[in-house]
């Protein structure tokens, strides 16, 4: 078999954790994954692969022959893509992902002016409280809030957003107003689990350490979280950016400043460096100028 069909198989089975994942991957038969896979092998006179009848496992030289192997194939997908002259021009699909309120908000505004402006290119959107891995997902560009660990991935800071508590005006001035994290316990709390996990709410500034509310409502979602506090509920822990609006239009107030914790970086990542494909970068460029230029970002 061609070599490249035999790396790029081998590729898909690692990254789908199996022969059935990679078959469905690559629209081939089980049997054929398996015969590539083995005569691979065979040539290498490596073993890739260690198989029983529940789980394949990737041995140490094929781990490190499959990161060989995805850096290959880009690059010759590269080079075909610049034969073919794809590199010039703005088609084709493309998949993007940001955390779900993020996405909604900012993101996805974005990506339809994109799509306005270039009539050739689908997206694909995945907007989700989890990080996708971009490498086995196939995943074009990323939005990630938080600092990153170490990778190969691209990536350029746009911004910074801050963990704040608020709560309506009526609310405060009912109850009133916290001057101190440990005031919180007197308090109605509405806690967003995907802001804050658990109920120790960790604050700078001075503050003596975690304080452990008691969420008189806990949602998983950001925005029925902000719905609540808008309403009146309560004293809720969420992300500037996803108040930013409301704060201004005063809905919302902003309060124990001086003990929010450090601000957390916002980035646009991407996979393909500097042969990146007329697609990405123009959304690339397009993202990086609206995102970095909005106050709910940048102005943190």
């Amino acid at each position: 078999m061609d070599r490249f069909h035999l790396m790029s198989t081998f590729v898909a089975v690692v990254d789908t954790g199996g022969f059935a994942g990679a078959s469905r991957k690559l629209n081939l038969s089980p049997p054929a994954v398996t015969r590539a896979v083995a005569e691979l092998e065979e040539r290498l006179g490596v073993q890739l692969l260690t198989r029983t009848t529940r789980v394949v496992r990737v041995t140490d030289a094929g781990a490190q022959y499959a990161e060989d192997c995805r850096r290959i194939l880009v690059e010759v997908e590269s080079a075909d893509s610049a034969a073919r002259g794809v590199q010039g021009s703005v088609k084709g699909q493309i998949l993007v992902t940001a955390p779900a309120l993020f996405g909604r908000m900012f993101v996805a505004p974005v990506v339809r002016d994109y799509l306005d402006k270039y009539p050739e290119v689908n997206a694909t959107c995945w907007f989700m409280d989890r990080v996708v891995n971009m490498v086995d997902e196939g995943v074009d560009v990323a939005v990630r809030i938080g600092n990153l660990p170490d990778s190969s991935l691209n990536a350029y800071r746009i911004g910074t957003v801050r963990q704040v508590c608020c709560a309506s005006p009526a609310y405060l001035q009912r109850m009133g107003e916290p001057q101190t994290p440990d005031d919180l316990v007197a308090h109605s709390i509405v806690a967003a689990t995907p802001v804050t996990p658990t109920q120790d709410w960790r604050f700078a500034g001075g503050s003596a350490g975690p304080v452990r509310v008691a969420p008189r409502f806990v949602t998983n979602t950001n925005d029925s979280a902000v719905e609540a506090a808008v309403a009146g509920f309560g004293i809720t822990r969420l992300m500037s950016y996803q108040v930013a609006s409301l704060v201004s239009q005063g809905k919302l107030q902003l309060i124990l400043q001086a003990h929010e914790p450090a601000a957390l970086p916002v980035h646009v990542l991407y996979r393909e460096g500097r042969k990146a494909s007329m697609k990405v970068r123009a959304l690339l460029d397009m993202a990086i100028e609206r995102l970095s230029a909005d106050p709910a970002i940048a102005g943190t």
